[in-house]
């Protein structure tokens, strides 16, 4: 007696291809989502990551944001924004550590926030053509002659420790920290090249929500009533 080899199931041919489609199904919806994140990436929003105290207690050390790239752009920056931009050149020190592969793809997708090693997150004081000076009898820093009241600085922070007194060129922004006594800002930067003001078009954008931790969970809006009283430009529009 003969055995007899039993051939495939009558499905399995019909089976394989709905698997394929299936994977490619999947490969597709894969492809469209990276798409799609590198868009939002590239035209929308960029996470970041606040390596440092200098912008206490608005943003902590490990915090996460969001940054819209459509400031600058088709709207404007103004005075007050907390801006996120590229280094205009020597105020940080240089990267030693590289970046795994798997955190260069999620930093390019969107997934997880930039590398922070080159760029820096301040608040725009002051624009182009204003007048940025450090201090009144009070110990305000002044903009177009104006004293602050800035309810954003660290708690008990005085606004500069540091005199100055600077007119801001075109295309150009005066940031500072929020906690001015460990920021190394536009003051530090007064006797380097560029004399501590950030070209326009080195800003990526302004953050407008703390997303990391969950319990830090807010927006970050330009603080109300600070700069009405000074006069000049109310916003400055992207490159």
């Amino acid at each position: 007696m003969t055995d007899e080899v039993a051939g495939p199931a009558p499905d399995a041919p019909r089976r394989r291809s709905r698997l394929r489609r299936e994977a490619l199904e999947l490969v597709a919806t894969v492809a469209v989502a990276l798409l799609v994140a590198v868009l939002v990436r590239t035209f929308l929003v960029q996470a970041f990551s606040i390596p440092s105290p200098s912008m206490e207690d608005t943003l902590l050390v490990q915090d996460r944001v969001l940054v819209s790239k459509l400031e600058p752009g088709p709207l404007s920056v103004e005075r007050g924004d907390v801006v996120v931009f590229l280094d205009p050149g020597g105020w940080l020190a240089p990267v030693v550590d590289q970046p795994s592969v798997w955190q260069r793809v999620g930093t390019f997708v969107g997934l997880l926030p930039a590398d922070s090693g080159s760029h820096l997150v301040k608040r725009v004081v002051g624009l182009p053509g204003d007048t940025v000076e450090c201090c009144d009898a009070q110990g305000r820093v002044l903009v177009n002659g104006v004293p602050l009241d800035e309810p954003y600085l660290f708690p008990g922070e005085r606004p500069s420790l540091t005199e100055f007194d600077v007119e801001v060129p075109a295309d150009r922004l005066w940031v500072m920290g929020d906690h001015r006594s460990v920021s190394a800002d536009s003051r530090a930067q007064l006797d380097e090249q560029g004399d501590g003001f950030v070209p326009l078009d080195n800003v990526v954008g302004r953050a407008v929500l703390r997303i990391w931790p969950l319990d830090r969970l807010a927006t970050l809006p330009t603080p109300a009533g600070v700069f009405d009283d000074v006069g000049g430009l109310t916003g400055v529009p992207g490159p």
